[in-house]
């Protein structure tokens, strides 16, 4: 204390000169319409930068929270849309029948539910790459369903825990994608085979059809795992080689697995019923 009285004591013409400065100020713009205006649009500018500053802060250590919101909408927006597309393609089938029906009609609603999932760790580098997704058996997970992204098939579940699951990509040896040729419905099998991670092979196209570079791979919906239309990726290379049933078709992913954040499990709620069946009657292939 007796410090501090020595320290005021020694300044105390520059304190009181502060303070008159300080009473002056507020005289001047207390009393003066023009100088007060002045003073307060430029307090209020610069209090506006720091609380712009203080909530772009709060906002970046909020993102995670944001993003995982972000997710689960889509998750809910995309499985209203396969509703709706498998509800057109019923339609569309049904020549006798004029019944329209709601898309949340349970009876005829698509039977895909979406997971809303973060990626926590992955590769691409490996001849056999794997993901694991920050949800579980908890969630309602289990293996065998397929995970896709918003711009496409990237894989399916592995193994599960309550809390985890992993997923084996399509940058995978023994992953097999049952897909066609969007604009004639021409069915084959989508392959990765190794080297560049954006880049697999398209099997089984036969000759007496005209494949083009552009064209549009989707999955075919023969399988449990995808519904059909889903985004696989766009022929980037057609060679027609000697003494071959079938061509060879390079395909330009469209997921790119070195940039993936967030992925959608795709829960088939028919899925299991109809594994049995078709593995009863021995027709289950291992082509997803």
């Amino acid at each position: 204390m007796r410090n501090l009285f020595a320290f005021i004591y020694r300044f105390r013409a520059f304190l009181v000169f502060v303070l008159l400065e300080v009473l002056c100020v507020y005289l001047i713009v207390r009393y003066n319409t023009y100088q007060g205006a002045a003073f307060f649009n430029s307090a209020n500018k610069y209090v506006g930068q720091v609380l712009e500053y203080q909530s772009s802060v709060s906002d970046y250590f909020r993102l995670s929270s944001i993003n995982n919101s972000l997710a689960r909408e889509n998750a809910a927006l995309r499985k209203e849309l396969m509703q709706y597309r498998d509800l057109e393609v019923s339609d569309s089938t049904a020549v006798l029948d004029t019944t329209f029906y709601a898309a949340t009609d349970s009876s005829h609603a698509a039977p895909y539910v979406l997971h809303a999932s973060r990626v926590i760790n992955n590769s691409v580098r490996r001849m056999n790459n794997y993901l694991t997704l920050d949800v579980g058996t908890a969630d309602g997970v289990k293996p065998g369903m397929g995970v896709i992204a918003a711009s496409g098939v990237v894989g399916r579940i592995k193994t599960v825990s309550r809390g985890y699951a992993t997923v084996t990509s399509v940058l995978h040896s023994q992953m097999l994608v049952s897909a066609k040729i969007k604009k004639d419905n021409t069915f084959g099998t989508v392959k990765w085979t190794g080297g560049d991670y954006r880049t697999a092979m398209l099997d089984y196209i036969p000759l007496h059809v005209n494949p083009a570079a552009g064209d549009t791979i989707v999955t075919s919906g023969f399988n449990t795992v995808y519904p059909e239309g889903i985004m696989v990726g766009t022929i980037s290379a057609v060679e027609k080689e000697q003494d071959k049933s079938f061509y060879t078709i390079k395909v330009k992913l469209a997921v790119d697995f070195a940039q993936l954040s967030y992925v959608y499990v795709v829960e088939n709620t028919t899925m299991y019923e109809r594994e049995d069946l078709e593995q009863q009657a021995g027709i289950l292939t291992d082509e997803q």
